[in-house]
């Protein structure tokens, strides 16, 4: 196997590897390593790669395997971690002037579980400023760009993990998702955003826990290693008290592609408050609905009767980020991202009535979303209403879809993403097919809150039926 196909293995099958001694971790290091200097050079997808400390830690993974020791679910893998996810003595910047310097002293507690399981952190991926927009650029560090096309962004918030995971620079990578920032990525890139109940990963990271809507998520190649991810990282921490009552294991499990659909009842949902969506992409979006009833699903169209979700969500969102960083604000305007100040000046203005609303309002939509499941065990939808955008476009510009005015790009190019982080039922995007751009569409999966194992086990089963992980990417030399 040479270094290139080595870079794009699995973490499942570099874990079984490593474990049985048939290549080491260092070997998978080297090869990880010099994909990530050719993914940063073509793409900026990291603030940080931890060259010498990765190997330093590779060497120490093979040499536990010498001495007999019980590998560990990721021994050896490499990961890399989004700039806003705390890692131990390594530069944590959450794309920001205002902590450029800021060093951690410990491990966020996801990425301290990814460790205990063995996995080694090679570097830490670009996302916009504390993660405020679905394109991935900061003045800190500059603009990350799509794996598939220099022209077209990487998507965000999580922009840089899923193009490093898309150009083999680390298997499985680390994101964050608060109104779609794993699965928007993800399908730009062609990988795995998985987003799962609250709780089912603690999140330490989050400012407010009561009414959160972020997680931290796995962002990978396959739907197993992304199983893996949220096996190794699952279970309570006080931290975080939605994780005390949620489902911890059995994930790896739901992901190996086995047995068929039969019995299984999905809405197909093409629109989503939504009305317009790009007619390759509806095609094939519809084509993978098919494919899930082919594997024994009842497959069902759903008519769309949901209000646009994005208004409240964003006077929610508009509200915290000026909550958390309004008094910073006089110190630091110059040197904070443009689109990031508009919306805490937004958020400024809203009042305690208009932040109430929304609140009711969320609570409206959770509950129209749990009918959902009365009748449906999964709905598909697809994860974008087009392919990646421009990468010049700006975030309050309105765009185009299939020549049509569409509205504003939160409205208009992923009203399929925020309803489930304001809901909190579980969401996972993988790929099904490429659009004549010549960029990857990806299809959406939503399950019941705590029914994070079942999509594993949809989203595997049509993995088998349309395998996406042997696609690559430009050639990066």
């Amino acid at each position: 196997m040479n270094s290139t196909d080595l870079a794009f293995t699995s973490a499942a099958a570099l874990a079984r590897l490593i474990s049985t001694r048939q290549v080491s971790a260092v070997e998978v290091m080297h090869a990880t390593l010099a994909r990530a200097e050719k993914a940063q050079a073509a793409c900026n997808c990291f603030i940080t790669i931890c060259g010498d400390r990765a190997l330093a830690d590779a060497a120490a993974a093979d040499q536990a395997m010498a001495k007999g020791a019980e590998p560990g679910l990721l021994h050896g893998v490499p990961f890399h971690v989004k700039d806003l996810v705390n890692t131990k003595d390594v530069l944590t910047t959450f794309a920001s002037a205002m902590y450029a310097d800021n060093v951690p002293r410990e491990d966020s507690v996801t990425v301290a579980r990814m460790k205990k399981a063995g996995a080694i952190l090679m570097g830490k991926t670009t996302t916009p400023e504390f993660g405020h927009m679905p394109y991935t650029q900061a003045p800190l560090f500059g603009r990350t760009c799509n794996a598939w096309s220099a022209q077209r962004t990487s998507g965000g918030s999580s922009g840089g993990a899923a193009v490093a995971v898309a150009l083999g620079a680390g298997p499985i990578g680390i994101g964050t998702d608060a109104g779609g920032s794993t699965r928007i990525p993800a399908a730009c890139n062609g990988v795995v955003g998985f987003k799962q109940s609250p709780g089912v990963m603690p999140h330490d990271m989050a400012p407010e826990v009561f009414a959160n809507f972020s997680s931290i998520n796995p962002v990978a190649r396959t739907v197993m290693d992304a199983a893996l991810m949220l096996e190794a990282m699952a279970g309570a921490h006080p931290s975080d008290p939605y994780s005390l009552a949620m489902p911890s294991s059995g994930f790896a499990t739901a992901a190996r592609p086995e047995g068929s659909l039969k019995g299984m009842r999905v809405a197909w949902r093409p629109l989503l408050g939504n009305s317009v969506v790009d007619g390759e992409v509806f095609a094939l979006c519809e084509a993978a609905a098919q494919t899930i009833g082919a594997l024994g699903a009842s497959v069902e169209p759903m008519d769309d009767d949901l209000e646009p979700v994005e208004p409240y969500w964003f006077i929610y969102a508009c509200a915290l980020w000026w909550a958390r960083f309004g008094d910073a604000l006089p110190e630091w305007r110059d040197r904070l991202s443009p689109t990031l100040v508009r919306q805490m000046e937004l958020g400024k203005d809203r009042t305690a009535a208009d932040v109430g609303r929304s609140l009711l309002k969320r609570t409206q939509l959770y509950r129209t979303v749990q009918g959902w499941f009365d009748r449906f065990d999964v709905i598909v939808s697809p994860t974008l209403a087009r392919t990646a955008l421009d990468i010049e476009e700006r975030l309050f510009d309105e765009i185009e879809i299939d020549g049509r005015p569409a509205g504003t790009v939160r409205r208009a190019w992923y009203p399929y993403t925020h309803p489930f982080n304001l809901t909190g039922h579980p969401a996972v995007s993988i790929p099904c097919g490429f659009h004549s751009d010549g960029l990857p569409v990806a299809i959406q999966l939503v399950g019941r809150r705590g029914e994070d194992a079942r999509l594993f086990r949809v989203a595997a089963l049509f993995e088998q039926a349309r395998p996406w992980a042997d696609k690559r990417p430009r050639d990066l030399g």
